[in-house]
């Protein structure tokens, strides 16, 4: 997904009307402010990364997903179309370890 995506995505479901007066800044909440980059501990791929609680975590790719990881490069190439992949759980645990060493904060439940 490229960060140009983001903002048409966001709008996508507001309607052809006036947006509400928070969604601007809702927006910049959830995909632009408070990440922080973490890198797989395999293949090396940076992601901007943002936990909103334990179970939910925002991840910006800064490069091609595929083109970056192999895992999900090789998802691709077994026939799974990119929007489809949900991710990569090296990834997921390259994100589970920077919680565990501070590197990310969660928000108190």
């Amino acid at each position: 997904m490229a960060a140009t995506d983001v903002p048409a995505r966001w709008w996508a479901g507001a309607g052809s009307g006036p947006r509400p007066p928070g969604t601007a800044a809702d927006m910049r909440r959830y995909v632009e402010t408070g990440l922080a980059p973490v890198s797989c501990a395999r293949c090396g791929t940076e992601v901007l990364v943002k936990k909103n609680s334990r179970e939910h975590t925002s991840v910006q790719w800064t490069t091609d997903a595929v083109a970056g990881c192999p895992e999900i490069a090789a998802q691709v190439a077994a026939g799974m179309r990119g929007g489809q992949v949900l991710g990569c759980p090296l990834l997921k645990q390259s994100i589970d370890d920077a919680v565990r060493r501070g590197e990310l904060t969660v928000p108190d439940d």
